[in-house]
């Protein structure tokens, strides 16, 4: 009987450890299975997240096609820019080209115009050394004529001639010069002797109407870069424009003065005239603005002098005083580089 309830009691022993071992597996595989569970949740949410993600790469997608659509139309607009573009920066050069050589053709017209005008003055100056030629070389054949030939007296005579018909050539050689088209040409040009050029053109019709030329030229040289050709007809429509506006008047003075200041040189033109009305001072660089008579000028002489001033770095301005004559002030820049060597042929 003692044997039978040890059995007993070690079966019941075993059965709770094995059932003891079961709970403990039951805790287990709960353990498990929760662990299942959240890997499972955690799973859904990576799926979730890798859904939207996927949703947003195909957004992104569908925007980057957009965006690669939206460049492709932008770059075929851009070369149509560019090309219409390049056509307009073409038709612009085509214009300025046509541009400058409208306002050359406008500088010759002028040129000639004041040429003309010249002539009769020059034709004056031109007189005075042919009738000194005729003179000496009527000496000589009157020698000859008489048979008094003096070798030493000839020479002398010939040499005098020789030296009128120099004169004679100098002034028709500047003439020319004047008269022809000037090159587009930058060179260093002394300002003073530009002027003194001009007045050599000048001095006749001048001196014929009683004006007086007062120069005051400033000691030092002044140098520009600049074509003499079109700076001397700046200086010669000044000229011709005090000319024409001390017709009238009493006491008939020209006042020419030329300066240096830092790095602009002066140029002073004042006249004795009746002067400019200041409602007229924005105008008188207007194209074909005159207060002259209808066919006693062109209107272009002050417009091609602005023009030839502006494309020399410069500016003119006029001070107008009624009744004291009138005033022009032209400021030039001092050369500070050498003039540019001419491309070689």
């Amino acid at each position: 009987m003692a044997d039978s309830d040890t059995q007993v009691e070690l079966d019941a022993a075993a059965l709770r450890e094995e059932i003891a071992r079961l709970e403990q597996r039951v805790v287990q595989a709960e353990e498990r299975r929760r662990a299942l569970i959240h890997i499972m949740g955690d799973l859904n949410e990576s799926n979730r997240k890798l859904g939207e993600q996927r949703k947003a790469m195909l957004h992104i997608l569908k925007d980057s096609h957009q965006s690669n659509l939206k460049l492709a139309d932008s770059r075929k607009a851009m070369i149509h820019i560019m090309g219409d573009l390049r056509e307009t920066t073409q038709e612009m050069e085509r214009r300025e080209q046509e541009l400058r050589e409208k306002q050359e053709q406008l500088v010759q017209a002028g040129k000639l115009a004041t040429l003309g005008e010249l002539t009769t003055g020059v034709a004056h100056e031109l007189n005075n050394p042919l009738n000194n030629i005729g003179l000496f070389i009527g000496n000589v054949l009157d020698q000859m004529r008489m048979d008094r030939f003096d070798k030493a007296s000839v020479r002398e005579e010939l040499e005098n001639a020789m030296d009128q018909v120099r004169k004679a050539t100098a002034i028709i050689s500047h003439l020319r010069t004047f008269g022809r088209p000037a090159p587009v040409l930058l060179e260093q040009v002394d300002v003073d002797e530009v002027i003194e050029r001009s007045l050599s053109l000048m001095q006749e019709q001048l001196r014929l109407r009683a004006i007086e030329v007062e120069l005051d030229l400033c000691s030092d040289e002044l140098i520009v870069l600049g074509n003499a050709i079109q700076l001397e007809q700046v200086f010669i429509n000044l000229l011709t424009n005090a000319r024409d506006a001390l017709a009238e008047s009493h006491g008939k003075t020209i006042k020419i003065a030329t300066s240096r200041e830092g790095e602009w040189i002066r140029i002073h033109f004042a006249d004795t005239g009746p002067g400019i009305p200041r409602e007229l001072e924005q105008r008188v660089f207007d194209p074909f603005f005159t207060t002259k008579e209808v066919g006693t000028g062109t209107g272009l002489g002050l417009s091609i002098t602005y023009s030839i001033v502006k494309e020399h770095g410069g500016t003119i301005s006029v001070e107008p005083e009624e009744g004291h004559g009138a005033r022009f002030l032209i400021e030039l820049p001092v050369m500070t580089e050498p003039p540019p060597e001419e491309p070689l042929l």
